[in-house]
């Protein structure tokens, strides 16, 4: 069982940048194999970013060149910087991870993850 818990969350004026970050607990094999998520008011769970076993990280195209995944293994975190922000960028960000020991490529849809966090608000104000 893993535990993910979100922090880092809050409002921003468009332009600005945060820093989420998803703490993980319990049987941490699964930090190999993590994503980013977002649903806005009225829309659908979206992927953001993920990350494989090897490091590589894939990015949705509305996001790329502006959020970074990464992981620190060692602290069982992952986080996602965001820069230059946009008010479509408001939503509930939630951290998932697989449950999977190993994994390359891409995972960006919900069914491919089983351990999720609770959420956290970021809202970017034009």
């Amino acid at each position: 069982q893993v535990e993910l818990v979100e922090s880092g969350g809050g409002s921003v004026q468009s332009g600005g940048s945060l820093r989420l970050s998803c703490a993980a607990s319990g049987d941490t094999y699964s930090m190999f194999c993590m994503g980013w998520f977002r649903q806005a008011p009225g829309k659908e769970r979206e992927a953001v970013a993920s990350i494989d076993n090897t490091g590589a990280t894939y990015y949705a195209r509305s996001v790329e060149g502006r959020f970074t995944i990464s992981q620190d293994k060692v602290k069982k975190t992952l986080r996602l910087q965001m820069d230059s922000m946009k008010a479509e960028d408001t939503a509930m960000y939630y951290c998932a991870a697989r449950d999977v020991r190993y994994c390359s490529g891409r995972f960006f849809a919900e069914e491919d993850y089983k351990f999720w966090g609770q959420g956290i608000q970021v809202t970017a104000s034009s």
